[in-house]
């Protein structure tokens, strides 16, 4: 009989609290420990991470390597993700155009696919998001839970892809998570009607697995976006995270240009022709300010990421 204490395994963390990580193998799900070498280095495995691990017999292992990331996020804390798929909800609470584009831009920035899912379209079509971003070149996904309309295009979408639904407080995540894989039963919010916004009901990112291959993680609203928290990026690489300005870059007057208001800017010109739209144009600028305020020292040594899991 082979002697699994002595074989490290491979597996991918889909779940973690409290210091423990569920990791699921091709022999099951084991209940893991992370090995404090980890903690000396200032590491903490993510959700979502493929590790080796070694099983203990009993049920239970201990996390021994992180096997490379091809990407990872700061918040929520996961890693190796195909597909950001990024929930706005056409009302209650309101669209944030800005928040959304501050998401697709850690996305852009980490190699991970953007994909907007408009929720609760029974309330109103959301035709003018949905549009406004497939101009720009993304796959839109207008749905409505209650209605029952879209799920089936995007839980075909997302199969065989590790992907993550993130968004606002009361933008539906969990409510569409819930059609996406039935009988998962997870706890939803109801938005506040004084506050405008909802109810925190996930607190933790965790994967669970599609019938149609891949994971898809639930993860933690928010009302707001520091950007310190999703990913540091300097000014200089924020143009790269709006791809409606690609056939623009490199064509400005001057080589540093920002596109922010210099004579000159194939980007503003563009986007005075309508080729860009305002509200992007806007995000764009908005996020080159935040960029501004962010340290070098901090982007050099990756500060916030990866080392606390929050």
């Amino acid at each position: 009989m082979k002697n699994r204490m002595t074989v490290s395994m491979k597996g991918r963390i889909m779940n973690s609290l409290g210091g423990f990580y569920e990791v699921a193998t091709e022999e099951g799900t084991l209940s893991c420990r992370a090995r404090g070498l980890f903690r000396k280095e200032g590491v903490t495995p993510l959700t979502g991470d493929e590790v080796l691990v070694r099983d203990m017999g009993d049920g239970t292992g201990y996390v021994e390597e992180i096997l490379p990331r091809r990407n990872s996020l700061i918040r929520p804390p996961v890693a190796n993700l195909d597909v950001l798929a990024l929930v706005v909800s056409v009302q209650s609470p309101p669209p944030n155009l800005q928040v959304l584009d501050k998401l697709i831009a850690v996305a852009e920035h980490e190699g991970i696919e953007p994909v907007i899912v408009v929720s609760k379209t029974d309330l109103e079509s959301g035709e003018e998001i949905v549009s406004l971003y497939r101009r720009a070149g993304f796959s839109v996904f207008p749905v409505s839970v209650r209605a029952g309309t879209g799920i089936e295009a995007l839980r075909e979408y997302l199969a065989g892809r590790q992907s993550c639904l993130c968004g606002n407080t009361g933008a539906g995540k969990s409510s569409l998570l819930n059609v996406l894989l039935p009988g998962l039963c997870l706890e939803t919010g109801e938005v506040s009607r004084k506050l405008g916004r909802g109810r925190h009901t996930t607190r933790r990112a965790q994967f669970y697995p599609l019938e149609g291959g891949g994971a898809i993680a639930d993860t933690p609203g928010f009302s707001a976006i520091d950007m310190t928290r999703y990913a540091l990026l300097r000014r200089e690489e924020v143009q790269t995270c709006f791809q409606e300005f690609e056939p623009y870059l490199g064509r400005c007057r001057f080589q540093d240009c920002l596109h922010l208001c210099e004579a000159g800017c194939a980007v503003l010109e563009a986007a005075e022709k309508g080729e860009i739209a305002p509200s992007r144009l806007a995000s764009y600028h908005a996020l080159v300010e935040e960029a501004g305020k962010v340290k070098e020292w901090d982007i050099r040594a990756g500060t916030g990421k990866n080392t606390d899991g929050s």
